[in-house]
């Protein structure tokens, strides 16, 4: 956004009172202002009254559908209403990110690699799901994200949004330092790929506090990026901590040709997963609307290992304002995510099927093992692939059910037997033998770190310790510096020890987190936390074993 002009007078709005201006921008300026009824407080933007053109209208009018269409995502910002003010311009009242955006971040601040990792992945969902709903954004980069009050990115600013079968046409309003060498072409086309890369361009900016192509010290107008854009000689991030692996998600998807590009933000998601667990980072899941059959499979190429794709996506129906019958979902469906509709509560619900996974693992051992001992099919076994999703669940808790019933029914047997008096016979035979239920195998959880303890070492540095209370074979650590109202960013190390930077400014001196890592990648279900104060070692473990 600019500030080289004066802002324009907040309009007078029914129900809702002008608090400040939050931005300006070339074709409108943003204001917050509060709600009378419900009250809360709402971004409001509203077109400049020099700018009402016909053509104008009709991209404000194509972004106040488009978000509507898609702002029940979590990633995507809410649309509450949209309408004309008295003094003729058009204006959408919008969610209200009271945190500092990306646009305000990436330049200031070191982004730690784990929280770039997660505001991937979530943005690349949100653009899949644009996508699946034909729209192209076009404009993707750091400004065009903002941040909800619970952390999570939520993409804006679709006013150049584009149909998904669009070829070529106008590349008015896109940003040149995030676009794709096609889009700056005389004759701008791009399809999804477009999109992938300029999200991967977002994504390199958090790294490297930079546009792709910006160099430092020398001239970076127009001018200068475009023909370096269209060289496609993309440099690394330039940060240690960021890994090859990264480095090369990132040259691929920016890759100048997009028949190398990942074929989609699915697939690039997919692509950052991947880097997540290598550095023993949790996955972040995927919210996606519920994909047709055969979706997923075009994607298997991209997938983190077995396992962990199923765990890492989470599906969400997608409903429509429009009459679009394609786009409403079936009854079934709302059935089946009802629960589940806040645009934030993706990442409880993500939690609760994290901490549930285990307990599942075992409900499907016991089902196989009743199933077999009643006679019938183990649970799943023999499922038509080609029968629908919905049939499918009923006929999978119809054998459950019956195979239930069945073991039920063999232990009524089994205690009518024993206490039947026996014939002369059957009292030769010895008594007969117990029925058991099959064994449930226990998943112990993984523990913190015991003992934790942070001792400054008299160099500005502080010396964190800690002892592992279940040593298990392949057993690692991930840890990071916690600062307040911060996501920690964390890292992987093999020995219980890490050295860091003193930080007497802090509340509470050098805190540090520590979760312990098993070889199958399950971590602590809470991490240990410890800080050193006052040049003087604080040993307050908090330490929480689930």
């Amino acid at each position: 956004m600019t500030a080289r002009r004066e802002p324009s007078t907040p309009p007078t709005l029914p129900g809702y009172d002008p608090v400040r201006l939050l931005g300006m921008g070339g074709f409108a300026d943003v204001f917050l202002y509060e709600q009378r009824m419900p009250r809360r407080s709402v971004a409001v933007k509203v077109l400049l009254a020099g700018h009402l053109g016909d053509d104008v209208r009709a991209r404000f009018r194509t972004e106040a559908d488009t978000m509507a269409r898609l702002s029940h995502h979590p990633s995507i910002v809410t649309i509450h209403h949209a309408d004309v003010a008295a003094d003729g311009r058009p204006f959408l009242v919008m969610e209200y990110c009271a945190r500092p955006g990306l646009g305000q971040r990436y330049r200031s601040e070191r982004i730690g690699v784990a929280e770039v990792l997660r505001i991937g992945v979530r943005l690349a969902s949100a653009v899949e799901t644009a996508h699946r709903a034909g729209v192209l954004h076009r404009d993707i980069k750091p400004a065009n994200v903002l941040i909800t009050d619970f952390g999570w990115p939520a993409l804006t600013d679709f006013g150049i949004a584009a149909t998904t079968s669009w070829a070529a046409g106008s590349a008015v309003g896109m940003s040149i330092p995030w676009s794709p060498p096609e889009m700056l072409a005389e004759h701008p086309a791009g399809d999804a790929r477009a999109d992938v890369y300029s999200l991967a361009a977002t994504v390199y900016s958090l790294l490297a506090r930079r546009s792709p192509f910006e160099v430092p010290g020398a001239p970076n107008g127009a001018a200068d990026l475009i023909p370096r854009i269209e060289r496609g000689a993309l440099v690394a991030t330039g940060r240690g901590d960021v890994p090859e692996t990264l480095e090369a998600v990132l040259r691929r998807a920016m890759d100048v040709d997009p028949r190398r590009r990942h074929h989609s933000a699915f697939a690039f998601a997919r692509a950052l997963q991947q880097v997540e667990a290598e550095l023993l980072l949790p996955l972040t899941p995927l919210d996606l609307p519920e994909e047709p059959d055969g979706v997923a499979d075009d994607d298997e190429q991209d997938a983190p290992a077995d396992g962990e794709a199923g765990q890492a996506t989470r599906l969400r129906p997608v409903p429509s304002i429009a009459p679009e019958a394609a786009s409403v979902p079936s009854a079934g469906t709302a059935a089946r995510f009802g629960a589940d509709r806040s645009p934030h509560a993706g990442g409880l619900a993500g939690a609760s099927a994290a901490a549930g996974e285990d307990s599942g693992e075992v409900l499907a051992h016991w089902r196989a093992a009743a199933s077999s001992s009643a006679g019938a099919p183990a649970y799943g076994a023999g499922a038509d692939p080609t029968e629908a999703p919905a049939a499918r669940g009923r006929r999978r808790v119809l054998a459950g059910a019956l195979a239930g019933a069945a073991v039920v029914a063999v232990l009524a047997v089994a205690a009518v037997q024993a206490f039947t008096p026996a014939d002369d016979d059957a009292a030769t035979a010895g008594p007969t033998p117990a029925v058991r239920p099959p064994a449930v195998p226990v998943i112990r959880a993984v523990p913190a770190p015991a003992d934790l303890t942070g001792v400054p070492a008299g160099d500005g540095t502080v010396v964190f310790t800690w002892t592992n209370p279940e040593p298990e074979e392949g057993d690692r650590y991930v840890w990071g510096v916690v600062v307040p109202g911060r996501d920690t960013a964390l890292a992987p190390v093999d020995e219980p020890s890490v050295t860091v930077p003193a930080s007497p400014d802090g509340p509470d001196g050098t805190c540090v987190e520590v979760a312990l890592v098993r070889q199958d990648g399950r971590s602590s279900t809470q991490p240990a936390v410890a800080c050193a104060a006052g040049g003087e070692a604080s040993g307050a473990d908090a330490e929480v074993s689930g």
